[in-house]
Parts: structure tokens; C-alpha cells; sequence
């Protein structure tokens, strides 16, 4: 079942309408889940960062031990190529995919070379401005290298998130603020986790349990250019509880408030407004 409409999905050389079937059942993909993707945004007329999330796959294949077979401008030019059939106010998720076809001998290591590909765009409306969500906990973690590919935005770590996000759901809650293995935030089932207090913004420092996203990295820059404190630190729930504020950064949303988080209710404060405010002028500034 697709997400969004207007799909449009490039697949073995050229553009197809629709919802195209591109996997086969004996693909490594589809039985031994050997996939990856990234999602950049469209929005009124620009793709920001869309050369980073293009450049990220590659790099996510490469950790499942796919061989990338499309580099970065390739990439870049057919997604504009699929954009240009859309209108210009139009909102769009571009997911780039690729999955492994074939194994070795046992099956299991995906065969060099062997290597799937498509890039598929759906339109999906922005979220509104005025979007918030509110924050629990869940007794699900974030995995560590040693027991999953978490060095790659693979569609097998999903399960984990879903399994966060679907007992967030349970509690009447929107998401969920996700720990590590050693019991600190990391971020939420969907998204990275920023916090402001006293002014200044903190965020996980990344450890190998979460990607640090490319939105993540554009806010910070952001921020450090509007003379506004960053730490990247170690980070627990009980620091959330005493933030003044909370916002999510992901590649769907860009600037997600939090409203609450567990009892602990924030205002849609002055720092989460300038961000998203710093963000949409950099992104409508050039592409």
C-alpha cells in the first residue's frame, strides 16, 4: 500500500505512472530483507540537500554489503527529471531503493554486483505549521553495530521502529523518545530529537545507535550561524523532562514540536520557531 499519490517510479532505465512492481520473490531483498533507502523532500520548487540523501544511499548499500551501481549526480539528475512532472507548488517524498538479487552460495551474502534499483516519488503533503506531537517512553531500544546495520538507513531496522511506535500509539501518545542500549536518548521511532533549556539547543551525540540525519546536521549549522549554542552530549529522560523545549527533526517534517512528554508539557517556544523559520529561508534561498 503506498503512502502518498501521483506516483511516479523510474525503474530499469526509464519513468513509469503508477505504483510499479519491481521486486521478484526470489530477489535477496525479498527474503532475506537486503534493502536500503533515503528520502529527500520537494516543496515549493526546491529539494534541499537532495545531493546529501542521494550520497547517503550509497553509502547505506555499501554497509549491507550491496554493491550502489547509480552515483550521486546520476541519481540527482533522474530524480529532477520525475520532479518535472509535477507542479511546482506540489509536495513530494523522492525515495531512492536499492536491494540486493542475488546471494552466495549459502544465500545469505548478498552477491557483488547483483544489485535492484528504483527511485520512486509520491506526493505527501507537508506537515502544517501548526503540527505538533507528544512523547512517551517505550521499552524498545535502539540496537548498537555489533547486532544491526545501524550505520545504514536499511528497511530492516524499520520492524524495531515500528514496534516503538505502535506502543506509543497504544499509550495515546504520537511517538516515541527512544533510549540506547545504555539506557540515554537517542532519538525518537522516527525522527532525531532536539531539546532547548536556558536558550541553548542539545541533541544525542551520536554513538552508532541512530543516524545522525542530514536535517539534523542543516539545523545545527543553522543555528551555529544564528549564534545559537549546540551541544551534541549525553543526553537522559529525566534532561527532557526538564527542557523548556523539544522538536523533532526528520527529513518528512523538517521541524516537528513537542507539545508533552510523558506529563511534561512544553510550549512551541521561540527556538523550535526559529528553526523552523532559519530552515525554510536557507531551503527558499537556493537549492
Amino acid at each position: 500500500m503506498a503512502t502518498g499519490t501521483d506516483i511516479r517510479t523510474w525503474f530499469q532505465g526509464r519513468w513509469h505512472d503508477g505504483d510499479l512492481a519491481i521486486m521478484r520473490a526470489a530477489d535477496h531483498g525479498a527474503w532475506l530483507g537486503t534493502t536500503v533507502f533515503d528520502g529527500a523532500r520537494f516543496f515549493q520548487g526546491v529539494a534541499p540537500d537532495l545531493d546529501r540523501h542521494c550520497a547517503r544511499i550509497n553509502r547505506s548499500a555499501e554497509a549491507l554489503m550491496i554493491t550502489p551501481t547509480v552515483g550521486t549526480e546520476e541519481m540527482v539528475a533522474i530524480a529532477r527529471e520525475g520532479l518535472a512532472a509535477y507542479p511546482k507548488g506540489a509536495a513530494v517524498y523522492i525515495r531512492p531503493m536499492y536491494w540486493a538479487l542475488d546471494g552466495d552460495d549459502l544465500g545469505v551474502v548478498p552477491k557483488p554486483g547483483a544489485t535492484g534499483f528504483a527511485l520512486c516519488l509520491e506526493a505527501i503533503a507537508m506537515a502544517p505549521e501548526t503540527a505538533s506531537t507528544r512523547l512517551t517512553t517505550t521499552r524498545f531500544r535502539r540496537p548498537v553495530l555489533e547486532s544491526s546495520v545501524t550505520n545504514a538507513k536499511a528497511g530492516c531496522l524499520y520492524p524495531n521502529n515500528a514496534r516503538m511506535l505502535a506502543e506509543a500509539r497504544a499509550k495515546g501518545y504520537g511517538n516515541a523518545l527512544v533510549a540506547d542500549a545504555l539506557g540515554n536518548v537517542a532519538e525518537t521511532a522516527t525522527a532525531n530529537v532536539f531539546m532547548v533549556r536556558d536558550g541553548e539547543v542539545f541533541t544525542p551525540v551520536a554513538n552508532g545507535t541512530f543516524l545522525a540525519g542530514i536535517t539534523r546536521a542543516r539545523h545545527i549549522a543553522n543555528l551555529a550561524a544564528d549564534g545559537i549554542r549546540v551541544h551534541e552530549t549525553v543526553l537522559g529522560f529525566d534532561d527532557f523532562h526538564a527542557a523548556d523545549e523539544v522538536f523533532l527533526s526528520g527529513n518528512m517534517s523538517k521541524v516537528m514540536p513537542v507539545t508533552e512528554f510523558d506529563g511534561t508539557h512544553y510550549q512551541h517556544g521561540p527556538v523550535t520557531r526559529r528553526v523552523r523559520e532559519m530552515y525554510w529561508d536557507w531551503a527558499l534561498s537556493g537549492d
